[in-house]
């Protein structure tokens, strides 16, 4: 009876907990994705289910629930690589689906996996990292056609192939809707020729689900659980969903799609797993967070809703960075005791440049490819993460551009001449270039559009070789976006309409300068403290005087 007891007493528990998954992490020595008898297993991996973490014993082994659907998961590991597939993916996760994804789904989801097999192992790859490296960041290629798809193999892909960045990340949105396009896109991003994580946005989304679990089956297909975690070095990734789908059904008024909206938040269940996870990573190490939509945005439009509670656990990290997508703007917000965090210092979160800009949205360069600058004036394109020790710094890459090209010197005198009725009657660029008369020089200023810089940089001009004067951050739409877009409605999306730039500075232009021909040179120091000039030349004609113009003194 006594025994009995015991199985009853078992298998009630295993009844509320589910199945248990079983294996091994290993060092798969001859790479061929098999735990030999010859290869070893790894000691202290993190594995996890979503919820639970738990530490492989000396001999590499696990044991964690594995309910019916989950996802079991390891967190790499520094100086280890996991496999990647065809398409660069890293395959660190085993899917655990009996009976597979709804078919009520228009695009295909998971494919049904059956039982649990008896051992779930996963092979690593023993690689030294060096402690000084460098990631590619992007967000938002979101391509709404097969030819937009072309523009990013045209425009991005080719400009990244041969990069020594170790690893690339997109934040999302990956494509636009339509998730038939899901394997062209990786084989196109494949092509770059190094592993590529990737971030759950809202245009990933199966729509036809009735609440958000099960609102990223086909993402899953692909791309395995929508958050994890992975070492490089002396530094710590973590990817998080916060796009929290309403449910089909339950769409806002207005909503095209027919879908059923959503909002930024970010799970118990993942809080609960992160948890877990920062209990094994030392204080002092670097911790990226990647999300698709911003924690929060200097206009305060832009914030995810518990966000708070994700301060809490990073509360006491020296060295955090944070990025995210989403706005097709950029953006550097540093939050600090007012918004929940309570330090040390503030907490750097980034809202990275778009790679479809505009959402591709013309006009179009001379490849064909839409020019797409993004609303609030910068180009499209990605970043690069520079990684030293526990150090790290961002550098802004305008994709086709050149690489020193980082922002744009702008002449501003012509008030009302940007407004639609006024572009009319003036040639692209001569409403913003560097020829003025010298009755115009009292009411110009010179504006500049730091492309990725924010609250924390520091720009000034000089005329010819005068002292440098600074430039005051101001909050408008940069004119030259406003001008393209005006100029150009028929080839923009119709939802495009510029916004306010976080990084355009203006000054008064000095009153003094008389006619002539000057060099204008520009100092700019961004968020990470790098230094940044640009040139243009100023041409000043002269006016018409009182008498030249006719007028007479009584």
């Amino acid at each position: 009876m006594r025994f009995l007891g015991v199985v009853l007493l078992l298998t009630f528990c295993q009844s509320v907990i589910g199945e248990l998954a079983k294996g091994t992490v290993f060092v798969d020595t001859n790479r061929n994705g098999v735990f030999d008898a010859s290869e070893s297993g790894l000691a202290n991996v993190r594995v996890s289910n979503g919820s639970d973490v738990v530490l492989t014993d000396e001999a590499g082994r696990y044991e964690i629930a594995a309910e019916d659907p989950s996802i079991i998961f390891i967190t790499k590991p520094r100086n280890y690589a996991t496999p990647v597939n065809g398409h660069m993916l890293p395959q660190f996760y085993y899917i655990h689906h009996v009976s597979g994804s709804s078919a009520a789904l228009r695009y295909r989801g998971i494919d049904p996996t059956g039982p649990l097999p008896d051992q779930i192992n996963f092979p690593l790859i023993e690689r030294a990292e060096e402690n000084s490296f460098e990631a590619i960041l992007m967000t938002d290629p979101q391509p709404q056609t097969n030819r937009e798809l072309d523009y990013i193999r045209d425009d991005l892909v080719s400009e990244l192939i041969g990069t020594e960045a170790v690893f690339g990340m997109t934040m999302g949105d990956i494509l636009f809707d339509d998730l038939s396009m899901f394997p062209r896109y990786n084989a196109l991003i494949a092509q770059i020729g190094i592993p590529w994580y990737n971030v759950p946005g809202n245009h990933e989304l199966n729509f036809e689900a009735e609440s958000d679990e099960g609102s990223l089956e086909t993402f899953k297909r692909f791309f395995g659980p929508p958050y994890y975690a992975f070492e490089y070095a002396d530094a710590y990734f973590v990817v998080l969903d916060n796009i929290e789908y309403k449910g089909h059904g339950k769409a806002d008024p207005g909503d095209v799609r027919g879908s059923g909206g959503y909002e930024a938040s970010i799970s118990r269940n993942q809080l609960r797993w992160l948890e877990q996870e920062l209990a094994y990573v030392d204080e002092n190490r670097l911790v990226v967070i990647a999300t698709h939509a911003p924690l929060g945005s200097e206009s305060g439009i832009y914030e995810t809703r518990n966000r708070e509670q994700l301060f809490q656990l990073l509360a006491g990290r020296p060295n955090l960075y944070s990025v995210a997508g989403h706005t097709h703007t950029t953006d550097h917000v540093y939050f600090g005791e007012k918004d929940g965090f309570s330090g040390p210092g503030t907490f750097h979160h980034h809202v990275l440049a778009a790679v479809s800009g505009s959402w591709w949205s013309g006009p179009f360069d001379e490849r064909g490819v839409a020019i797409s600058d993004q609303r609030d004036g910068t180009p499209k394109g990605y970043h690069v993460l520079e990684v030293e020790g526990t150090g790290m710094a961002v550098r802004y890459k305008g994709s086709g551009r050149p690489v020193g090209e980082q922002m744009r010197i702008m002449f501003d005198v012509a008030h009302h001449g940007l407004r639609p009725d006024g572009i009319r009657d003036f040639k692209a660029g001569v409403l913003l270039d560097g020829r003025m008369s010298s009755d115009e020089v009292a009411a110009a200023s010179i504006l500049v559009n730091l492309f990725d810089g924010g609250p924390k940089s520091k720009v000034s001009y000089k005329v010819g070789d005068g002292q440098y004067r600074p430039m005051k951050r101001v909050l408008r739409k940069d004119p030259f976006i406003v001008e393209q877009f005006n100029r150009h409605r028929e080839s923009k999306k119709s939802w495009v309409e510029a916004r306010p730039s976080t990084h355009l500075f203006e000054a008064d232009l000095d009153d003094t300068l008389g006619a002539g021909t000057y060099t204008v040179t520009v100092r700019a120091v961004d968020e990470f403290g790098r230094v940044h000039h640009g040139h243009t030349v100023l041409e000043i004609f002269g006016g018409m005087t009182g008498s030249e113009a006719g007028m007479a003194y009584p």
